[in-house]
């Protein structure tokens, strides 16, 4: 069989590594691709939302399944477009996305069908936001660009001055741009561990995978602007059996029903971002793709083939497929990212290290923004790379990552170094946000819900 993987970021090259590996694989090809996916699968001059020009090459080339990565194209309906011409797909249609293309959407579908989540208002004037920031008694207050925004949209304010000028930022001025921009959720601040639960279905059947854990925003202990992920760690050793039936049973079950009862043939994997409360598990956002650096933890757990489960999921014969094996190792995904992220940074920087960081032991290194550039490897995007590695145990996972990371060099390069450890400043900023005093020792640890 051949298999395009639509996109450019690590998730990508996660895919197209796994998906290299698969005995049903034929040729393997990745449109644009980048650095790193050029090692397991033919790069393509088509762009990521080139609808017709990627329909264009899987009809001239035969192409038997098409893994779209990235949201961007999945709102803009090229897996309708595909299935349309008689190609199978997976990913979501137009209708699908739109769970992840509108916040505001989604929280409607989550209260519609009494799924857990956090109390929140919309607004589409900023006026009207300002004012209900200014007569809010209880702090601090989560504001959420509506549209895609990178995973750049998300706002914990500590106060109404802090609120308002999240409101400025992404109505007024637009900086997330004009269709993130239109209308902003105000969401009820949750307190709790947050993780993220994938599950794979083709509209029928469900296929709930092993959950991660990421760190989304850009300084140590949880502090900085949010970025699009900055490291995950997998398994989660907080999550016990009683909580993950929770999950099950309160969230992703009842998810997957919501689509089906929206009208939604939902073909695909559907990503929710939790916060695990004291009264359970609510949910934080549904994305309709796999996550960036999630993906790269899911795949290096993935024992089996996991082209056939995609496939089943695009043809819808997933109930089919028997439950698939998890290797119980420890993994830890470092992001090695350019100074500036996630606000402007250079590009272009060429990239040394690569060779002796992947000869680390069970490491691999997942490229995202990176590009081929005669005959070298160079910065292109934020988030350069991310440092994976497995362990039997966390300690050591973390230190085969840094140790890799600090093997790899360019202009500029910098990490968070308190992935998947004990990160107190996460607490004390909790602490602080809530106006509590620091509880050192009892219950869940705390994390900023960050979207």
């Amino acid at each position: 069989m051949k298999v395009l993987v639509v996109g450019s970021g690590g998730r990508e090259h996660a895919l197209c590594w796994k998906i290299s590996q698969s005995k049903d694989c034929e040729a393997l090809f990745c449109a644009p691709g980048n650095g790193g996916t050029q090692e397991v699968a033919t790069n393509l001059d088509i762009a990521a939302n080139d609808i017709a020009g990627v329909l264009r090459f899987c009809k001239e080339e035969g192409v038997g399944l098409v893994v779209i990565g990235p949201e961007d194209p999945l709102c803009g309906g090229m897996a309708d477009e595909l299935r349309a011409a008689g190609i199978p797909c997976f990913g979501p249609g137009a209708d699908g996305a739109k769970l992840e293309g509108s916040k505001a959407y989604a929280k409607e579908v989550l209260e519609r069908h009494r799924i857990p989540t956090a109390g929140y208002r919309r607004f589409d004037r900023s006026g009207e936001a300002k004012d209900f920031l200014n007569a809010c008694k209880v702090w601090p207050q989560v504001v959420k660009a509506d549209g895609l925004a990178a995973g750049k949209g998300v706002f914990i304010c500590a106060d109404a001055k802090e609120a308002c000028s999240a409101i400025d930022a992404v109505m007024e001025e637009r900086r997330l741009g004009d269709e993130a921009g239109a209308s902003v959720v105000v969401e009820e601040f949750l307190e709790g561990e947050e993780c993220s639960v994938f599950a794979i279905t083709d509209g029928e059947a469900i296929l709930i995978l092993e959950p991660v854990v990421d760190h989304k925003q850009v300084g140590e202990g949880d502090t900085g602007p949010n970025t699009g992920g900055m490291g995950v760690y997998s398994p989660a050793p907080s999550l016990g059996n009683r909580v993950l039936r929770q999950i099950e049973q309160r969230v992703v079950i009842p998810s997957i029903h919501a689509v089906r009862r929206e009208g939604i043939d939902f073909r695909g994997v559907l990503f929710i971002g939790l916060m695990l409360t004291e009264s359970g598990p609510k949910v934080l956002e549904y994305n309709v793709r796999f996550g960036d650096p999630e993906a790269q933890a899911l795949v290096r757990r993935f024992s089996d083939d996991l082209l056939p489960y995609l496939l089943a999921s695009a043809e819808g014969s997933l109930k089919d497929m028997d439950p698939p094996t998890w290797d119980p190792r420890f993994t830890v995904g470092v992001i090695a990212a350019a100074d500036g992220y996630p606000g402007e940074y250079p590009k272009g920087n060429k990239i040394s290290g690569l060779t002796e960081a992947a000869e680390v032991e069970d490491v691999v290194v997942f490229h995202a923004g990176t590009a081929p550039k005669d005959g070298e490897v160079v910065t292109s995007g934020g988030r350069v790379l991310c440092v994976s590695s497995m362990a039997e145990d966390m300690e050591t996972a973390r230190d085969r990552a840094y140790a890799a990371y600090d093997k790899i060099s360019w202009s500029g390069k910098f990490c968070r170094r308190d992935i998947g450890g004990r990160v107190e400043a996460r607490k004390a900023r909790v602490a602080a946000l809530m106006g509590q005093k620091l509880d050192s020792g009892k219950g869940a640890e705390p994390t900023v819900p960050l979207g």
